[in-house]
């Protein structure tokens, strides 16, 4: 077992303070709109389908095997996770154990799609999908830049090839059958790929899923990645966010695919360094939680 790491209170104490800036930096907008009961289309995605709320987001975690030291630490005495050591407060051996079947599975499904070569012909044509044929409107009170017609025929236009579980099963009926493949949540490991865009989202997703496993600043990096990536989904959905500040990236051209395929490219790129850190937390906290058992 790797020996813990002590924080003492000055040392830690102004790491929170920063992380706690940081996070309320990216969320002040949100719970701005939040105060005047206001919604967002692009932007509530990110605190809906991620459920991380706010307040959460704010709390600083060092990650497993840092020790909280001072009077200051006691704060985390009643977090989940967190128990009360000699030196201070740290994430519990029960607790790592607690998370090994998560462990598993998130590092399992990283490496699996770290070892594909990345993908960028889908052209964002998930948010499309999951609007054609459909009679209506998925997002009320956003138009459809095309129209329902013109937005069909680009579908139709553009091979489908959705490897993502998570897109896949909002597609209309009608889409479903227009898709390359069939990605499901038992064979999602088997689907993943280092190009697709919701993948890259969905580090963010793995690394609260952890919880104070892992560190802060990995989480908000993967927040930041995500952030961006949702722009570029909504930019290039079949929607007219124009009125909320989004120009389109026309994928129905051929200049907005090139566009496109840019801006993907750039975010997997991003999205392979981050995915190798939190593989390699993963890893590590596997073989601390296997330590742990034999010791214990």
């Amino acid at each position: 077992m790797a020996e813990p790491q002590t924080l003492t209170q000055s040392e830690w104490l102004p790491l929170a303070q920063a992380h706690r800036s940081r996070a309320d930096g990216f969320t002040a907008a949100h719970r701005e709109r939040a105060r005047r009961g206001e919604t967002h289309p692009v932007w509530d995605f990110l605190f809906s389908y991620y459920s991380l709320r706010p307040r959460q987001l704010r709390v600083f975690h060092p990650g497993y095997g840092t020790v909280l030291a001072g009077p200051a630490g006691r704060e985390y005495q009643s977090r989940s996770g967190y128990v009360g050591v000699a030196a201070g407060f740290t994430v519990s051996q029960d607790y790592l154990r607690a998370r090994g079947e998560t462990l598993r599975f998130v590092a399992g499904l990283l490496k699996s799609t770290e070892s594909r070569p990345p993908r960028f012909g889908c052209f964002g044509m998930h948010e499309w999908a999951m609007v054609y044929r459909a009679g209506e409107v998925r997002h009320a009170g956003v138009p459809l830049r095309l129209g329902a017609a013109g937005t069909d025929a680009v579908l139709e236009s553009i091979p489908l090839r959705c490897s993502h579980v998570d897109a896949y099963r909002f597609f209309t009926p009608a889409a479903v059958a227009r898709n390359e493949g069939t990605p499901t949540r038992a064979t999602q490991a088997q689907w993943e790929q280092p190009g697709c865009l919701h993948a890259n989202m969905d580090l963010y997703k793995w690394s609260y899923k952890l919880g104070p496993l892992v560190d802060s600043g990995l989480l908000m990096d993967c927040l930041d990645l995500a952030a961006t990536a949702r722009e570029l989904d909504m930019r290039a959905s079949p929607y007219d966010l124009r009125g909320h500040g989004f120009s389109p990236i026309a994928v129905e051209e051929p200049g907005g695919r090139a566009e496109y395929v840019r801006r993907q490219s750039e975010i997997a790129e991003r999205g392979a360094r981050l995915r190798a850190a939190l593989l390699r937390r993963c890893e590590n906290l596997l073989v601390e939680a296997d330590d742990t058992a034999a010791a214990s």
